[in-house]
């Protein structure tokens, strides 16, 4: 079992015990990575928020395993972000990248019925903040790229009459890129990262449970 299928096998069992229309966020390593829960407890907030972030997860998978991810747990309102290991693979095309993501938001709204569902932008990347081995992979998902696929999202979300949503104003440098205190190798965010954008996103989901 690698380590994926061994994340899954943990929510399915966690999702017997969750508590049903709560906040879910769903997505991959960047989602994943996001220490909210943490957060909370630091901010004395008592929101439910469920983290079923898988890091590595293409748009693919998730849409695979979106009973573990999302249905399962029965939400009132769906954080998304995932893609962007799908961007940064040059053979994937962006409308590619969009149609299953279509069909992720369609299948949660079918499932659902009345859920909010958010979608993220994508986060910048710092290709001059990148490790060396982090570089190529960085060509391919370039800012200019992101910013492509993140015009994409938010029609995708007005399509659905949902939600885009673009909260990286404090995770960006002068130069649009992810500020690079804010990274751990030009692409993943570190913990003051998610701190940076902690408040704008918490605004978002003290609307939807409003």
């Amino acid at each position: 079992m690698n380590d994926k299928e061994m994340k899954i096998e943990k929510f399915r069992e966690a999702n017997k015990s969750v508590k049903a229309g709560q906040v879910v966020f769903a997505g991959s390593s960047l989602m994943e990575m996001f220490p909210i829960n943490k957060l909370l407890a630091e901010h004395g907030d008592e929101t439910v928020i469920y983290n079923r972030g898988i890091g590595g997860f293409v748009s693919r998978e998730l849409l695979e395993v979106l009973d573990v991810c999302v249905l399962d747990l029965n939400p009132s309102a769906v954080f998304i972000n995932i893609g962007t290991n799908d961007l940064s693979d040059a053979s994937v095309s962006i409308s590619e990248l969009m149609e299953n993501y279509d069909k992720i938001i369609s299948r949660i709204e079918a499932a659902v019925p009345g859920v909010k569902i958010y979608l993220m932008a994508y986060y910048p990347v710092n290709y001059e903040a990148a490790a060396e081995d982090m570089k190529e992979c960085l060509k391919v998902r370039s800012n200019e790229k992101i910013t492509a696929a993140n015009a994409e999202v938010k029609k995708l979300a007005e399509k659905h009459s949902q939600r885009y949503i673009d909260i990286n104003a404090n995770l960006k440098d002068k130069m649009g890129r992810l500020k690079a205190e804010y990274t751990i190798e030009g692409l993943h965010i570190n913990e003051d990262g998610y701190r940076a954008i902690y408040d704008d996103i918490m605004a978002y989901v003290k609307e939807a449970v409003s």
